[in-house]
């Protein structure tokens, strides 16, 4: 008989962490270990010998004596002591520019939506992280598409007004701030004809719109 896989599951509200144990115990033979801050997980981690860390990624628990206070910190500390165990994120951020942060430079082995994630999918992702594939709840997936689809449409005149624009009182004022490549300055119809088009691959209905997507996105900061 094979060994129950050894499961941590990391988040501040006792009630989630009931719901995923709970959910866990139904369809799998796992061994599930709980805790309710960064720092007690991060003990329990390199005392033990486990499988999967779930972990959310904010902490509302944190205090002036927690020395690992998020779940991108907990995280970066288990890869710096290089810790056998495969990572997971469970959380309710769907915001496009932190899950792709996440993802892009945490690299976990999956990242689920607790308020929508059900025993089944739980269950399905720890088969494919261990067997060592990647797996994204759909609207994560589908806001990773999108922000990818995006990205590929952007060129540099693009992102050089989606950056300069918040800093303007009018559009006009984008005349000798935007260059092409070549460095020579972009006229004014020019500047409005691109904006036209990225609200449009934005689908927003103003230019103040189209910045707070672009943010949403991770486009500009």
């Amino acid at each position: 008989m094979f060994s129950p896989l050894k499961i941590v599951v990391v988040d501040d509200h006792q009630l989630i962490l009931d719901g995923i144990m709970s959910s866990l115990k139904e369809k799998g033979n796992y061994e599930v270990v709980s805790s309710t801050n960064c720092d007690d997980a991060f003990a329990k981690i390199k005392e033990g010998s486990f499988d999967i860390l779930f972990t959310d990624l904010s902490f509302d628990n944190s205090s002036f004596s927690t020395k690992i206070e998020s779940g991108e910190h907990l995280i970066k500390a288990i890869q710096k002591e290089k810790i056998a165990i495969k990572i997971a994120v469970i959380t309710g951020h769907t915001e496009t520019n932190r899950l792709y942060n996440v993802i892009h430079n945490l690299k976990p082995s999956a990242y689920l939506l607790k308020n929508k994630c059900d025993a089944t999918e739980l269950n399905f992702a720890i088969k494919k992280i261990m067997n060592n594939d990647v797996y994204y709840s759909h609207e994560v997936h589908q806001k990773l598409i999108k922000r990818a689809c995006v990205e590929i449409q952007m060129d540099e005149v693009a992102i050089q007004i989606l950056k300069e624009l918040p800093k303007q009182s009018k559009i006009s004022n984008l005349v000798g701030v935007i260059h092409k490549a070549d460095g020579s300055p972009i006229k004014l119809r020019s500047i409005e004809a691109k904006l036209a088009n990225l609200r449009i691959d934005l689908n927003a209905v103003n230019n103040t719109d189209l910045i707070l997507k672009a943010k949403e996105l991770g486009i500009i900061d």
